[in-house]
């Protein structure tokens, strides 16, 4: 059977977040992987944004530099990952395969993928403690966890209310958490979470 590619017709990806675009084939002894081209059409004109040949792999689009990559240890994908979206990235997206049968003759499919790039409203970040309720016995593991969904990336902090009404920063990621709890520990803590 002759190698065919699948793919889908439309992804959608997050501002600044990152999406697959799928182009995979069923790997077989009778055809081998010669090039692989993923392209882009946006405003009526076509560039090439990656190519894999016998050389290696070339990024020859210097916006999609450090973003892009194709799996290399999995046969048959072609899939293309796309990092830190941008909103110039929504286009059409082409991925051409071509193979070279044990007879030397070569065979080309193509797949097309319309990709579009929205942005998220930020939303107020949702805090929510990793055991229901806030009461825990002294010498306990627990933690904290700041949730917040919108447009990434989003940074978290958590601070611990000070009796003089200062805030004390506790720490810069999305959990907070001891290995021992102490009556000490007891207080008013509150995350902060921040994106662009």
């Amino acid at each position: 059977a002759l190698p065919d590619l699948s793919g889908v017709h439309e992804v959608k990806g997050t501002w600044m977040g990152s999406t697959t675009l799928p182009c995979t084939y069923r790997p077989s002894d009778d055809f081998t992987q010669q090039l692989l081209i993923w392209s882009m059409e946006r405003d009526d004109s076509t560039s090439t944004i990656f190519r894999r040949d016998d050389s290696g792999d070339h990024i020859l689009l210097s916006q999609f530099r450090d973003r892009v990559s194709v799996p290399k240890q999995s046969p048959g994908d072609a899939s293309l990952l796309i990092k830190n979206l941008e909103i110039p990235d929504s286009g059409h997206y082409t991925c051409q395969v071509t193979w070279r049968s044990k007879n030397n003759s070569l065979i080309k499919k193509e797949v097309t993928i319309t990709v579009k790039v929205v942005k998220v409203a930020a939303t107020k970040p949702v805090i929510r403690a990793s055991e229901p309720g806030l009461a825990f016995p002294a010498g306990a593991r627990a933690s904290l966890t700041c949730v917040a969904s919108g447009s990434p990336p989003i940074s978290y902090r958590w601070f611990r209310r000070a009796p003089s009404g200062k805030a004390l920063l506790l720490s810069s990621q999305a959990e907070l958490a001891w290995d021992s709890l102490q009556p000490s520990d007891a207080g008013e803590y509150y995350c902060e979470a921040e994106n662009r």
